[in-house]
């Protein structure tokens, strides 16, 4: 007997059901009309109408990292396809899961520079984890469903499937998911035994030792995150988490260090550089984090685990490299850890400790007092201060000063509740991905931290927000400037301030409200409190305008190239954040 027959369309529909889709963020054309014909027949599946394709996938970032689903992403062909370019590298540099599905010209009018045609497996071959061009609708269901696999396992990562308008409106067989399951790839999750051992031996006999913790532990789940608490906790180590990282842990933790790297904490840095054992559990020693190479944790035997085998050894030579997933790895690690009996060298750790709160007095992250205008350190911690209690806020920002700031004051006791764009450094992020944080969210408190430059990258999202009344509060820091270029004009470049400067701002609140959203602003660091009271009293989607000193820099601050012991600590670095009258302490 037969089996039934769908058209292509009905059978990309079936898959996102089987795969437990709740969502999807497209944008609608010609040759995916088939699609949402079937789409507009449904009420199973929401869709989510972005204003730019751009968006749409920096949306399906901000559901996944939010959610720990997979972003699902549609679109038309051509421009369509070529404008998911921006967000596909950002969610690859970040491991972020997320299936498109592009449409495509007809296969026989591909290679024939039909109106709309672009290839799209060629433009998104290093952009992507994988890729796929269907070319006959029997493929279509267990090419989706491989998809969906590869997305998911392994290290997280975008895949993009490309289906031509003929494979859409075709008939063909649909092959259900349990029968769909990928053969070929088969990403190793549990870690080498004898690996592990060797790490256990070498951390029971560290000295000074440090745990350097990114995001690979959020995207293997949230008991990956308590595992490494317990591991903190068993050996009495300090962690320090990547940007990437920040929730892995929780930051109210006392052996938390805070954030490492470029703008990270001066506590962090010094016991990365002194370190004799580091234990990378998640990062791929970024170079934002590791500073000039050749100075890198010049004392210290690294153990690195990493579920993507090429990330070990690739930047930097370990001692330990151990490949799989860190849930996996880190249960591992404790069991091996606990039935060795083995201790730290107790009266080395204390020692460590000490040294680590002589580092702590600096205050790494004290600010010059407010005069009649915000601070922006002061716009973020009060931010803070505010919804630090409610126990489901998640933070998406975007590119810049305003992000290291949100990163530095904003404290995160959860993982899967910050988004940012960390490898890729996306301007425009911040917006769509509170968006899609809210969607995957619905009761949740969703806060963008922006300021101009970014913020009108994307700024056309806010009539998405307004069509599906999401409530997304956003903190709009305006300094008039791209901060950080400015910031390294400044420091680097004589104060040459070539084209960093805005010259034609928008009145934030009367765009706000051509929107049809409401809009706030403190134009006095007096008035701060109480708009953020008023923000976040309101029920729907708010646009929250603060002016703060546009010559406020980001500190601490390595310079790019240096090491992490050459940290510049303040405007007139050594003694700047010494705590006293001209600094207040966040």
């Amino acid at each position: 007997m037969p089996k039934e027959q769908y058209a292509g369309a009905e059978i990309v529909l079936k898959v996102l059901q089987d795969q437990d889709v709740d969502v999807v963020f497209g944008y609608p054309g010609g040759v995916t009309l088939p699609l949402y014909d079937v789409l507009y027949k449904q009420n199973r599946l929401r869709h989510i109408l972005p204003r730019h394709e751009q968006a749409a996938v920096h949306a399906a970032e901000g559901y996944a990292r939010s959610t720990g689903k997979v972003g699902v992403v549609l679109v038309t062909s051509g421009p369509g396809a070529t404008n998911t370019v921006t967000g596909l590298t950002d969610a690859l540099m970040d491991s972020i899961p997320v299936v498109c599905i592009t449409g495509q010209v007809p296969t026989s009018l591909i290679g024939n520079d039909a109106f709309q045609e672009a290839d799209t497996t060629g433009i998104t071959r290093s952009c992507t984890k994988h890729n796929y061009l269907v070319r006959h609708v029997d493929d279509l269901a267990r090419t989706l469903h491989e998809a969906f696999f590869v997305a998911q396992n392994g290290r997280p990562g975008p895949v993009v499937v490309d289906l031509p308008k003929d494979v859409i409106l075709a008939r063909g067989e649909y092959v259900p998911l349990e029968a769909a399951r990928p053969r070929s790839y088969k990403p190793k999750v549990k870690g080498d035994v004898k690996a592990i051992r060797e790490a256990v031996k070498l951390m029971a006999a560290a000295k000074r030792p440090i745990l350097y913790v990114g995001g690979g532990v959020i995207n293997s789940g949230p008991a990956a995150s308590q595992l490494l608490t317990e591991l903190a906790h068993i050996t009495g180590f300090p962690v320090t988490l990547t940007l990437m990282g920040l929730g892995a842990m929780p930051a109210s933790d006392k052996q938390y260090l805070g954030m490492p790297g470029m703008h990270g904490t001066y506590e962090a840095n010094m016991a990365m550089h002194d370190c004799d054992v580091m234990v990378n559990i998640g990062a791929r020693f970024d170079d934002r984090v590791t500073g000039r190479l050749a100075d890198f944790a010049p004392d210290a035997k690294k153990i690195h685990i990493d579920i993507d085998p090429s990330s070990i050894n690739k930047n930097v030579l370990v001692e330990v490299p151990i490949v799989g997933d860190a849930g996996h790895v880190l249960e591992d690690l404790i069991k091996v850890w606990k039935s060795s009996q083995v201790a730290p060298d107790a009266k080395a750790l204390d020692a460590w400790w000490k040294q680590i709160a002589k580092w702590r007095t600096k205050k790494c992250l004290a600010y010059r007092k407010n005069g009649k205008v915000a601070k922006p350190q002061y716009a973020v911690d009060r931010l803070f201060q505010a919804v630090k209690d409610n126990r489901d806020v998640f933070v998406a920002t975007d590119v810049g000063q305003h992000q290291m700031w949100a990163a530095q004051y904003i404290h995160f006791d959860k993982p899967n509740r910050w988004m940012t764009s960390g490898g890729l450094g996306t301007m425009g992020y911040g917006l769509p991905a509170a968006m899609g944080a809210q969607i995957g969210n619905p009761n949740g408190l969703v806060v963008c931290v922006t300021s101009e430059c970014s913020f009108l990258m994307n700024v056309q999202e806010l009539a998405t927000l307004a069509q599906y009344k999401l409530p997304v509060k956003i903190l709009h820091l305006s300094n008039g400037s791209m901060g950080m270029v400015r910031q390294w004009q400044e420091m680097f470049y004589d104060n040459r301030l070539s084209q960093s400067v805005m010259e034609a701002i928008p009145d934030w609140v009367k765009l706000a409200d051509a929107f049809g959203i409401k809009g706030l602003r403190a134009e006095t660091a007096g008035e701060v409190d109480g708009a953020i009271k008023a923000m976040l009293a309101h029920d729907g989607p708010v646009l929250l305008d603060v002016v703060v000193d546009p010559t406020e820099n980001v500190y601490p601050m390595i310079p790019s190239g240096a090491a992490h012991h050459e940290m510049i600590l303040g405007p007139t670095d050594a003694e700047s954040t010494e705590s006293g009258s001209d600094v207040v302490l966040a």
